[in-house]
């Protein structure tokens, strides 16, 4: 019972993650209440990140151009890579401003039930880098780096979920037979700050035991 063009912008913003059909359409009333230039410089940014951003060459990470801002980052440690699931998992662990190496992006997770496999990631290129390095990378990796390996650590962060552990499980396997100097770690999990015992499920209590450390 609306014009066409506001039940198409409805459906096209309900098929945002997290939007459903409500929210699509207060987002669309919003858009026809605001000034002209306003509803064009959202769809001039629309356009142009589509057109303009891409996947970095090196870690897939997103970039505008061949290399992402973080490959290109002569300051970062070459011989340490963090593994993550997609570009968004970058954010939250460059936030903490305790990793200075670099990332390498996957591009999803192994889930055989969704007929994803270590073909469909991005572990071809994870394994390589760890054995040969970047040729044609500008940033030389450190002297010393053990087994003749451009890189000593993959830290895997993939996320706490099934197709998460399996994930690492997997690279962790794989990188042993490929690197056994090589040092693969995975990101330590527990309770959060401020939490409370009896609100934690079992398996977090478990790992927060599991992973315990010396005071």
């Amino acid at each position: 019972m609306q014009p066409a063009p506001i039940e198409r912008l409805t459906a096209a913003f309900s098929r945002l993650p997290g939007i459903g059909p409500r929210t699509a359409q207060r987002l669309t009333y919003h858009v026809l209440s605001r000034p002209d230039d306003e509803a064009r410089a959202l769809a001039a940014a629309l356009i142009e990140v589509k057109e303009r951003i891409g996947a970095c060459r090196i870690c897939f990470n997103l970039a505008e151009g061949d290399r992402c801002v973080i490959c290109e980052d002569a300051r970062r440690d070459p011989t340490v890579i963090c593994v993550v699931e997609g570009p968004a998992d970058v954010l939250p662990v460059e936030r903490t401003h305790e990793f200075r190496g670099r990332y390498h992006v996957l591009g999803g997770a192994l889930s055989p039930v969704d007929g994803v496999g270590p073909g469909d990631l991005h572990l071809d290129e994870l394994y390589r880098r760890v054995l040969e390095g970047d040729p044609d990378d500008p940033v030389a990796p450190l002297p010393g780096a053990p087994g003749g390996s451009p890189v000593r650590e993959v830290v895997v962060a993939t996320n706490p979920t099934t197709s998460g552990e399996a994930t690492a499980l997997h690279v962790a396997h794989e990188l042993r037979q490929r690197a056994p100097d090589v040092t693969v770690t995975r990101l330590a999990s527990g309770l959060p700050v401020g939490a409370d015992l009896e609100h934690a499920d079992e398996v977090t209590l478990g790992r927060a035991f599991a992973g315990r450390r010396a005071l």
